[in-house]
């Protein structure tokens, strides 16, 4: 059974093999399998390199016919070498020849041998290649066969990629050139073309054998030392006491940085004779491939947390802070690519130098979606492993449409979407000269048209747009990018200035909505299983008046002498108006007993969000001033659909005959009621849906503020009266999905959409 000694062995013949500079390519590679095949007491040992149709081809063996050497392709996936490089993970067969995908290559003359092991050649994510160890007999491979192996195979990818081994044939792809195509989901509309540039730069560790083993163990203690410090600071830190996720997060962390398992394997290969860089990476990889083949979604879970701190200890070994640090320099359309990312991070980077946004994490409803979103940067998140596929200066493109990321495309490629981005650009003109134009329908119906907004970089949008006024103002970003609780006298500073700014056009506050998967680290949050229908927005707001009437105080000094507008998020039951407005009253009653100027008026109106409303709109809307449609919580709620979860938030289309229904529902009754209605979830945004709205009964819309020219260009081309007789058609009998219908009336009707 091989040994950290044999690893050790291992280590040493391959660096005085690449130290042979009268050898060439092929003869290192020769040599490179006939020594493991030694160690590893193997009766076969052979290394397959990928060609750039994605097939392999067998490049060297020690045991299998001579002849078979650079005769031997197998397709992309073929066999259970083929599958080894198609799924990145490593393969242990005690009898592979009765398996299912075993392709039987008679040339070879690998009939004979029954164990097989097989690891794949991979640097930074990109599998170059496959290494394979066989034997006569049936028998399983140990883990510690399987680490010695994968170490070889990074020391052997390493030397690919570094030109050490040259001259082995044409037509092999053996560098990150490769062009890669990740699916995500959009966050932020639009297409970007530019450069990679990593949030947290991933350390590429480039000397793999140690010189001086004791030293480097010194170096590992040091590291792992100043890790554990690190963690223990950041845990007991005031404003991290009470972070919810963010401390679960840190507690995984310090518990991987104290496991003694990962440190014993940490020590034991540097002893191999690997630096304490390529021991990190060795160590990160090898845990990867064991938590990756868990059915446990909890231990792929875990994975993350130890990449993390893995490249954390490989950031402290590299003498680079272990924090984010703004680089001094970006290219000047900077692709940012982040495994996960704040709000105000985002915000920290230069804004005219960045052009999209890649994150592996989050969804359309992240805290870093709705920045991007605001500051009009393309997104996509939920790109999977591109972390470790990307490199530094890599040309990306970011489609924000269609979910799409383009590592290093080919010309076709960048042609193509050099073409998407004119054309975009040519509707962007024509919609701008609808700006000064009224959003009115062909028979007449004027629509109002506004923005959604959170910060002060957003109110250019409103005049750029032409918008009618801010729908919804997200007053909690304020919150999430501050570090400490915002006071009353910064809170009027704030709002005063995006009053000023709307320069006498509506604007609706909504109040704070945080709780759920909102969070404030200077506010302990209770962790819930559920927490989004758990503790959030106005619940959270009665709960703790003072900080509801801090913000109510303050909104009432911004407005001073101007109307205000209050929007009350996730009302459930139409009993908890008369509790919201009765605090209002009190802060009312305090400022004008003081003597203080007071807005001219207050409407105080509640968010459709929570489905429960919807039988309580006789009792809710004599309440209100006015209401608006929250579509993104509704729709969620109404379909039981996490919309951050990708497998399930398609699953449900929102022009399905049961929304449609309720909408009407809602619309109706407002009609009744005389109750002003708007509705501010991304359904305003989307032509196609904020026609059927229309149809609906639905005359204003709050959106981003690149969705306004889109859905004007939709508005001036409709017959409000046809749209509504379709709907009232549809929704007697029909059932499911009602899109196929409704883009075929747009298409008949020559729609915009």
């Amino acid at each position: 059974m091989p040994t950290e000694p044999a690893l050790r062995v291992i280590m040493r013949r391959l660096r005085e093999i690449m130290s042979e500079s009268a050898a060439d390519g092929q003869e290192r590679l020769d040599k490179i399998v006939r020594q493991i095949a030694g160690v590893m007491v193997a009766d076969v040992c052979s290394l397959y390199l990928k060609r750039q149709d994605g097939s392999l081809e067998l490049f060297a063996s020690e045991g299998l016919n001579r002849t078979a050497v650079h005769t031997t392709m197998l397709k992309r996936g073929e066999g259970l070498v083929g599958r080894c490089a198609e799924m990145g993970v490593l393969i242990n067969e005690p009898d592979a020849s009765k398996h299912p995908a075993f392709s039987y290559r008679p040339e070879t003359g690998e009939e004979i041998y029954h164990s097989l092991l097989a690891v794949p050649v991979q640097r930074s994510g990109q599998v170059l290649g496959v290494l394979v160890v066989q034997n006569r007999t049936v028998k399983e491979y140990s883990d510690e066969d399987a680490e010695v192996m994968q170490a070889t195979a990074m020391v052997v990818a390493e030397h690919l990629v570094s030109g050490a081994v040259s001259g082995f044939g044409a037509g092999i792809e053996i560098s990150k050139a490769l062009s890669l195509v990740v699916k995500g989901e959009p966050i932020s509309e639009g297409i970007a073309l530019g450069h990679v540039m990593l949030h947290e730069p991933r350390i590429v560790v480039t000397k793999l054998m140690a010189d001086d083993p004791v030293a480097e163990l010194r170096r590992l203690e040091d590291a792992l030392l100043e890790l554990k410090t690190s963690l223990d600071e950041m845990l007991s830190h005031e404003l991290l006491s009470g972070a919810g996720d963010h401390r679960d997060v840190l507690e995984a962390y310090r518990m991987f940085a104290h496991d003694r398992g990962w440190e014993r394997r940490l020590r034991e290969a540097v002893q191999s004779g690997l630096t304490a860089d390529a021991a990190v990476e060795r160590v990160q990889n090898g845990t990867r491939a064991r938590m990756l083949r868990q059915p446990d979604p909890f231990w792929r879970e875990r994975q993350r947390d130890l990449d993390d701190l893995s490249d954390r200890l490989l950031r402290i070994l590299a003498g680079r802070a272990t924090g984010f640090v703004n680089p001094p320099e970006m290219p000047s359309d900077t692709i940012l690519v982040a495994r996960n990312m704040g709000p105000a991070e985002l915000i920290d980077y230069d804004g005219s130098r960045l052009r999209g946004l890649v994150i592996e994490d989050g969804s359309g409803q992240s805290h870093v979606a709705i920045v991007a979103k605001a500051l009009g940067i393309p997104a996509v998140g939920q790109a999977t492993g591109l972390v470790e596929r990307v490199t530094a200066g890599d040309a990306i493109i970011v489609d924000g449409v269609a979910g799409e990321v383009h590592v290093r495309p080919s010309s076709d490629v960048v042609n193509a979407y050099t073409d998407k981005v004119r054309f975009r650009a040519r509707r962007q003109k024509q919609y701008e000269k609808l700006r000064d134009l009224p959003a009115v329908t062909k028979d007449g119906e004027r629509i109002a048209l506004q923005i959604n907004a959170g910060l002060l970089q957003d109110m250019p949008h409103l005049a750029e747009s032409g918008g009618d006024g801010i729908g919804l103002f997200r007053t909690e970003l304020m919150f999430m990018l501050s570090h400490s609780l915002p006071r009353v006298d910064r809170q009027t500073e704030a709002y005063s200035a995006i009053l000023q700014e709307a320069k006498g056009k509506p604007v609706v506050f909504r109040s704070l909505d945080i709780g759920g998967d909102k969070i404030l680290p200077y506010l302990r949050q209770i962790p819930e299983e559920n927490p989004a229908i758990g503790w959030r927005a106005i619940r959270m707001s009665l709960d703790r008046p003072a900080l509801f009437r801090m913000q109510i105080r303050a909104l009432l000094r911004a407005a001073a002498g101007q109307q205000l507008r209050v929007m009350l998020p996730m009302i459930a039951v139409a009993t908890e108006m008369d509790e919201a407005r009765a605090l209002i009253d009190k802060e009312w009653a305090l400022a004008k007993a003081r003597g203080s100027l007071l807005p001219s008026e207050l409407l105080i109106g509640a968010m459709i969000e929570v489905p429960s409303v919807l039988f309580e709109l006789d009792e809710l809307l004599p309440r209100v001033d006015f209401v608006s449609v929250g579509s993104n919580d509704l729709m969620q709620f109404l379909f039981a659909a996490d919309r951050s979860n990708p497998r399930v938030v398609n699953r449900f289309d929102s022009l399905s005959a049961a929304p449609l229904k309720a909408l009407k529902m809602l619309a109706g009754a407002c009609y009744r009621h005389n109750v002003p209605l708007t509705v501010c979830g991304e359904m305003a945004g989307r032509p196609i849906e904020a026609m059927c709205l229309i149809g609906l009964g639905f005359r204003t819309f709050s959106m981003a503020p690149a969705s306004i020219g889109p859905v004007k260009a939709m508005i001036r081309s409709l017959d409000g009266s046809a749209v509504t007789d379709l709907l009232d058609d549809l929704l007697v009998s029909g059932s499911g999905s009602l899109r196929a219908e409704i883009e075929a009336f747009a298409a008949r009707s020559k729609v915009e959409i």
